[in-house]
């Protein structure tokens, strides 16, 4: 079983805010360098785990593209690459639906697939994109999310391959944005609680 990093472990993957998004991102979570060498990790433990398979690896557009580039590369196997698109809505108050926009091309009946996410937090998305995943009848459906957020769980569902586990806090960077920007920073920051403080 892989070792999920704790919160406190947290603490020693924090970096320097680089001058230009200084207004914008109270600090790093987790550097660059930290990512990197997580996202080698994981990509040992997938590639010891599907050793003898030719996987297929789903990534949910947009937000994970920057972790399944990176992740992908360091699986030395034959795998096959797919996208999901999924929008959600709703308010602060009610629950959130689930839209797809984008379903996958490949046939997926009686493949192993890996479904990659760059956050777990309520856990709607994941688990209703899992069940669309799974009227197609793929032998195995695993998933692996970079982030996990559990306080914000409203599903009981997790991960069977998780980067980091990360309190309730507000985060952009590698590939996640906020109101389309920042999905560019190379590192997973805390956004300013006063760009979105005064959301309904």
């Amino acid at each position: 079983m892989q070792r999920i990093p704790s919160t406190s472990d947290l603490a020693l993957h924090r970096g320097r805010v680089p001058k230009i998004w200084q207004k914008e991102i109270e600090s790093v979570l987790i550097s660059e360098t930290h990512l990197r060498t997580r996202v080698k990790e994981l990509a040992a433990e997938i590639t010891r785990d599907y050793a003898h398979s030719e996987p297929v690896v789903i990534s949910l557009l947009n937000g994970s593209t920057m972790f399944m580039a990176d992740l992908v590369r360091q699986i030395p196997l034959p795998i096959e690459l797919d996208f999901v698109a999924a929008s959600s809505y709703g308010t602060r108050t009610t629950p959130r639906r689930v839209r797809f926009t984008k379903k996958v091309s490949i046939d997926i009946r009686g493949r192993e697939v890996l479904l990659l996410d760059d956050i777990l937090d309520s856990g709607q998305t994941l688990w209703e994109t899992r069940r669309q995943l799974r009227t197609l009848k793929p032998y195995r459906i695993k998933t692996c999310v970079l982030l996990d957020k559990p306080s914000r769980r409203i599903i009981r569902i997790g991960a069977d391959y998780v980067g980091f586990t990360i309190p309730n806090l507000f985060v952009v960077g590698y590939g996640m944005d906020y109101a389309h920007q920042f999905r560019n920073l190379p590192f997973v920051g805390i956004l300013c609680p006063e760009l979105f403080s005064n959301e309904p």
